[in-house]
């Protein structure tokens, strides 16, 4: 478990100012950064118990999304929202369904094309894998009040427009 101690390395990034507002708002940056970091270790562990690589979950966890939503899901779509390449979600779904996490089935009403669908072994995985974490992270809010629930939320959502604004550095824009 990461906790959250003086960083010492927050002046870095925010400067050393001794003003109490800015201290408050590192204070909290630095609490989002550690909590990402659990999170990001999470992910890694879920996905080494389950012998997966990154975009073989979130094919999962999108397929298995639509499915609630009764939305079908083709090749193309999972490739745009990987953002990878027609060859790559071809080795992702390939992967996926020799471990039978998944099935290529035909469209139901487009014969030439097929949709891909995550198998009922998988629904039961994932349940098993992470129902156990998703149950903690429910109960570490459920107590908020609206008013800090909405103030929690208004702030993440700050935080992401912020982040959505981040541009790419030069070097990637070329590469």
């Amino acid at each position: 478990m990461i906790r959250l101690v003086a960083d010492s390395d927050s002046g870095y990034w925010y400067g050393t100012d001794a003003d109490a507002r800015r201290r408050r708002a590192v204070e909290l940056l630095q609490a989002f950064r550690l909590y990402r970091a659990s999170e990001v270790a999470m992910r890694r562990r879920t996905r080494d118990s389950m012998a997966m690589g990154e975009n073989d979950l979130l094919t999962l966890r999108y397929l298995l999304k639509a499915e609630r939503e009764s939305r079908l899901v083709s090749p193309a779509e999972l490739s745009r929202y990987l953002g990878v390449s027609t060859a790559s979600t071809t080795a992702i779904i390939d992967r996926l369904q020799k471990s039978n996490h998944v099935e290529r089935r035909p469209h139901p009403t487009d014969r030439r094309s097929i949709v891909v669908v995550p198998t009922v072994e998988t629904d039961d995985e994932v349940r098993r894998t992470l129902g156990a974490m998703h149950k903690r992270l429910l109960d570490a809010v459920i107590d908020m009040t609206p008013d800090e629930t909405r103030i929690v939320i208004d702030c993440l959502e700050r935080m992401q427009h912020a982040v959505d604004e981040v541009e790419p550095s030069h070097a990637e824009a070329q590469g």
